[in-house]
């Protein structure tokens, strides 16, 4: 798996995020392209922000007992998999504003780098090491981009 701390690899991220525009239409799925970005920059909010309360010791249990390893592994997402109810954003988004969010997201993760990550707690699955972080956020945005042809 490609590794999102390189700064190739974020910068294709990035890239690929600039192709897309509000008309753009998924492949599969029901999201459009503003409420994909919403819900991508999700995962970032559990990590900068306080938006997102924390799951209570029984939920981060069942959490890390049966979800941390799709999240977390090198198996890529399958099509129209379930998404956990923070994930689900059914209501409109502003795309301009939701795809700078991701763009600054992807930018500080990067420069904050793999080092800074290793062994950090995570809002849902308790200390994740670099390689666990790297692709939960690579397999996440690059399900999604393809999601909608970028």
């Amino acid at each position: 798996m490609k590794n999102i701390f390189e700064l190739e690899v974020s910068s294709e991220i990035i890239d690929r995020i600039n192709l897309l525009t509000p008309a753009t239409k998924s492949l599969w799925g029901k999201m459009n392209v503003s409420q994909m970005l919403a819900h991508c920059n999700v995962t970032y909010e559990m990590v900068y922000t306080e938006k997102h309360p924390k799951p209570n010791f029984v939920m981060k249990l069942i959490l890390k007992t049966f979800v941390k390893k799709i999240v977390v592994g090198e198996k890529e997402y399958s099509k129209n998999g379930k998404t956990a109810p923070q994930f689900l954003i059914s209501d409109e988004r502003e795309f301009e504003k939701e795809k700078k969010n991701l763009i600054d997201y992807i930018k500080k993760t990067q420069k904050l780098g793999a080092t800074y990550f290793d062994q950090k707690e995570s809002h849902s699955f308790g200390k994740l090491n670099k390689k666990e972080w790297n692709n939960m956020f690579y397999k996440h945005l690059d399900h999604h981009l393809s999601q909608f042809g970028v």
